[in-house]
């Protein structure tokens, strides 16, 4: 039934084509809801029209096809727009095709299928990924460590990795929440989980599915993650070999010798930190630069985009489309990573160079490339544990949130053959 009714409206947009003209959606000052407007660019693509990306063009415009059902829902959806003939089209394209500008085209051909690696239940935090792609309508599916460890990811293009610990110390809030029930069903419940898996430790666990990620990005997957996804994962590779998780994590000590046994090679991002080892402290490592945010206040804390050769660096173009090259910094468990421990092979796309902190960081695997964008909520400076839902109809036009939503659509616009 789901098939049908995906031909008839593909049907019913093909048949609604306007000819002689182009959507343009413009992505700078002037656009009303730049947040929808990826929404948009999802439902075009999802309906079988091919469209594209004009990068650092009016802020990285998108251009589809003009087909009426599609206007109709930029005005359902308030996202600004505007009717462009072919001759106009084709004059916009050739000064993008000059190599005296930084801009260039980019075809978006399939709908990426989107998962979201999250557990069931109403969990003490909110997710800015989910936040902003059910504010944008792009659908997705939720998956965790059974499907995981399954291999259910071959399924899906794009993984998001909720804020999650992969080093089996469940987020080390043990000292300021050790008794409270929500932390107390969370510990439950994944030691449930891990048993019906056959692992002896939650641990043993978070880093098979540490693992099976690693393979998915390798076989060709796009990884997109944020605030303690990013570092906790890295960690839990790196550490894939020995024990850090403490007594009251997984029922036994660190291994004494950790140290001289953490692979770093056989992580993503980060290099040569020291793992905190304190379980009674907030934090996994070295690599977290929030200590660091101390020293400005939130009016003065920002990060800047590197600006990429669009026709050169076509990936970090993408992903660095905004309206702003100054972004508002917000904080999270994992706020940003600390430059020296960053491996040189990473392509740093965000940066506090007055904190000497890297926000947002991109990197290839295999056949596939991964993302880690540091802090919890772009539009929340400090969201703590039980704060309110961000409520995105106040921030339509944040730069924040346009990173994420650059990596949604990255897919879309670079296939690889998946290995299975």
């Amino acid at each position: 039934m789901e098939k049908l009714k995906a031909l008839v409206l593909v049907l019913l947009l093909m048949t609604g084509t306007v000819h002689a003209s182009s959507i343009l959606i413009p992505m700078d000052e002037t656009q009303s809801n730049h947040l929808k407007a990826y929404g948009i660019s999802y439902f075009a693509l999802e309906n079988g029209l091919t469209m594209e990306w004009l990068l650092n063009f009016r802020g990285g415009s998108f251009l589809i096809p003009h087909v009426s059902a599609i206007e109709d829902e930029l005005v359902v959806r308030g996202v600004s727009y505007e009717i462009v003939p072919d001759g106009q089209v084709n004059n916009i394209k050739r000064k993008i095709a000059s190599p005296e500008l930084n801009q260039e085209v980019v075809q978006l051909e399939v709908a990426p299928k989107i998962a979201v690696y999250t557990p069931d239940g109403k969990q003490p935090w909110d997710d800015a990924v989910t936040l902003v792609m059910e504010y944008a309508e792009i659908p997705y599916d939720k998956v965790y460590d059974s499907t995981v460890i399954a291999g259910g990811l071959k399924e899906y293009d794009w993984l998001h990795l909720h804020h999650e610990d992969f080093t089996g110390q469940y987020g080390k809030f043990y000292a300021a929440y050790k008794n409270a029930p929500w932390y107390r069903q969370q510990v439950a419940d994944l030691e449930a989980s891990a048993r019906r898996l056959g692992f002896n430790k939650v641990a043993d666990m978070k880093l098979a599915v540490a693992q099976s990620i690693k393979n998915y990005v390798v076989g060709g997957g796009f990884l997109f993650t944020m605030c303690s996804g990013t570092d906790s994962f890295d960690i839990a590779l790196a550490a894939h070999e020995t024990d850090i998780a403490e007594r009251m994590f997984d029922g036994d000590g660190t291994d004494p010798n950790y140290r001289s046994k953490m692979d770093f090679e056989h992580a993503f991002a980060f290099e040569d930190y020291e793992l905190v080892e304190s379980p009674y402290e907030y934090e996994y490592s070295t690599i977290d630069g929030t200590k660091r945010h101390r020293a400005v206040t939130e009016k003065n804390d920002v990060f800047s985009l590197f600006d990429f050769s669009a026709k050169w660096d076509v990936v970090p173009t993408m992903l660095t489309q905004s309206h702003k090259r100054v972004v508002k910094n917000f904080y999270g468990q994992t706020t940003d990573f600390v430059k020296e421990y960053v491996k040189p092979s990473v392509t740093i796309m965000g940066e506090s160079k007055k904190l000497g902190t890297v926000k947002y960081i991109h990197g290839e695997m295999g056949n596939g490339t991964w993302t880690f964008y540091g802090g919890h909520d772009p539009e929340d400076y400090q969201h703590r544990v039980g704060d309110p839902h961000t409520d995105l109809n106040l921030h339509p036009n944040s730069a924040g949130y346009r990173l994420i939503l650059n990596n949604v659509l990255f897919p879309a616009a670079k296939k690889k053959k998946r290995k299975t």
